[in-house]
């Protein structure tokens, strides 16, 4: 009796391990589709802005708890952000098959995500949206918490303060053509004003 219960209490032990340790596919946002159960995240976690990661993408068909392979040609994928036009992802079999699929894209802004999967799975039909959260998959952060020893502003911060230039350049160019035309007229009201004396 001793052994069975010792045996049981090392089985939970080595499965709670695996759960709590293993770190992949750990914050996934978890859904059952049919008789599917789709799981979606980052493939790194957490996710920043500017740094290369990618939707990871599991599918298990609860009917035989094995992984659904060949899905990058029945499936697509797309990432939305901050209620811009979505971004299609290249879906591809994970580098080690057992990891599902991946799907590379490098976010450039901080906060919610939602991937987008659309198509078939076998004969199932899939239109499901998945959101960045609090109780899913994290929201993309910003990178200069772990800037050392100076920040280097990602791309997005660099085109905003390009774009403030830019403006700032567009509006003195503005205001030295009105001068000059003003100049201008004042020249040509001097001049008209010399030849009538």
């Amino acid at each position: 009796m001793f052994r069975v219960l010792n045996a049981m209490v090392a089985l939970v032990v080595v499965a709670a391990s695996l759960l709590i340790f293993s770190g992949h596919a750990y914050a996934h946002e978890r859904r059952t589709v049919g008789p599917y159960q789709i799981a979606v995240g980052w493939l790194n976690e957490p996710a920043y802005a500017g740094q290369l990661n990618s939707l990871e993408l599991q599918v298990i068909d609860g009917r035989s708890n094995k992984l659904v392979f060949g899905l990058e040609k029945t499936l697509s994928a797309e990432i939305q952000a901050g209620g811009l036009a979505p971004f299609k992802l290249e879906l591809s079999a994970a580098d080690d098959p057992n990891d599902g699929y991946v799907g590379w894209v490098v976010p450039t802004v901080t906060g919610t995500y939602t991937f987008r999967l659309f198509g078939k799975i076998d004969t199932l039909a899939v239109d499901e949206k998945f959101t960045s959260g609090p109780n899913t998959f994290g929201d993309v952060d910003d990178l200069a918490a772990l800037q050392y020893p100076t920040n280097v502003p990602i791309a997005a911060d660099l085109v905003k303060k390009l774009d403030a230039i830019q403006s700032g350049v567009d509006q003195t160019r503005l205001i030295a053509l009105a001068a000059l035309a003003l100049g201008l007229v004042a020249l040509g009201a001097m001049a008209l004003a010399r030849r009538r004396t």
